[in-house]
């Protein structure tokens, strides 16, 4: 019995080394990680939420040194011995120190550790909005993220585009937040903490990437079936790379002659009810923006890589990748799928 809890204590003491040297070598590390990761912060709200994570570690890490210091002292020092087993040590009834020690600390920790919490909150919302922000309307949908950049008159999904923000030349993104169904939850940990989007309720955040790259994330808050699967991924662009992007996204849909049928199929299907591909009739809103929709990595928020084969799947049946999602099978056959995937991956 007691050598099985020595052998459980060995183990959790093993596992928090092995966690900690991990948080150490993830959070040396700059830029985008592979796994969504909150210990490698690359932007300014993600770095001030670090700090306070931080502060309140130590500060609990010391509550924890102090009483589990007490309470081996205590063990050591009281322990039975023989030939006096049974006496009992002295006792100590009504002390003021005592109380008053174990009443004011406490409050007093609590009462710093709710200052630096809404000091930082406020010094995060509160933050004046520079003139070369750029403007994004974020829409939480069950289970797919709808993008739209009021600026330029771009709406896209599931993979979001923003430009570096290095200290040097600040170009901060603001979201709005906004659902169209459910509460979601927009989480991207390398650039921020948690923020709700909640029906009828607009809610904002900013945020500003020091390091190009891949960032990922997801939604947050239980919106569902598919709630584990609506994934998110954040481009940290270039200022070049980001203005051709900005490019090719303001273009009508792809019109090629050689694809002409698949176009027909698409549009004669139910598709134009929930899609919209610019040139085209369809102008639906209930389901993702398709006008470039070769120019995305993923499908299906982020749950299978954007490949013909995989887009054939995913017409076909769109449970095969993610069980309860809202897309119907179209009850295509086979030679109407390969036409409507032939004419889709032409869509840049």
């Amino acid at each position: 019995m007691h050598t099985g809890r020595s052998l459980s204590s060995i183990r959790y003491l093993l596992g928090l080394c092995f966690y900690l040297m991990l948080s150490v070598r993830i959070g040396l590390a700059q830029g985008p990680q592979a796994v969504p990761s909150t210990l490698a912060p690359d932007s300014t709200p993600a770095h001030e939420i670090q700090s306070l994570s931080h502060f309140v570690l130590l500060i609990t890490g010391a509550i924890f040194v102090v009483v589990a210091g007490l309470l081996v002292y205590i063990v050591i020092k009281f322990r039975a011995r023989e030939p006096d087993a049974q006496h009992e040590p002295p006792q100590v009834y009504g002390s003021l120190q005592v109380e008053l020690a174990w009443t004011v600390i406490p409050v007093l920790i609590v009462v710093v550790l709710f200052l630096t919490t809404a000091r930082i909150i406020f010094a995060i919302q509160d933050a004046p909005k520079p003139k070369s922000a750029l403007d994004v309307t974020v829409i939480g949908h069950q289970f797919w993220w709808e993008f739209r950049y009021p600026k330029f008159g771009i709406v896209t999904a599931n993979e979001l585009h923003v430009p570096v923000s290095p200290e040097s030349d600040p170009k901060p993104t603001y979201l709005q937040l906004l659902s169209a169904d459910v509460d979601h939850s927009f989480w991207v940990p390398q650039l921020g903490g948690k923020t709700d989007l909640i029906p009828n309720h607009p809610n904002q955040m900013w945020i500003d990437p020091h390091h190009t790259g891949l960032y990922l994330g997801q939604c947050a808050q239980f919106c569902g079936v598919e709630h584990a699967k609506m994934l998110l991924r954040v481009y940290v662009d270039t200022p070049g790379q980001f203005a051709a992007w900005v490019k090719n996204q303001e273009q009508p849909g792809v019109r090629d002659a050689a694809v002409a049928s698949g176009r027909h199929v698409f549009e004669t299907q139910a598709c134009v009810n929930c899609h919209t591909i610019a040139g085209t009739i369809a102008k639906g809103t209930f389901g993702p923006d398709l006008t470039h929709l070769m120019s995305r990595a993923t499908i299906a928020a982020g749950a299978a890589a954007n490949t013909p084969d995989n887009l054939r799947a995913w017409i076909k049946d769109p449970n095969a990748f993610k069980p309860g999602s809202l897309m119907p099978a179209m009850q295509l056959n086979d030679e109407e799928v390969n036409e409507l995937v032939a004419y889709l991956s032409t869509l840049h």
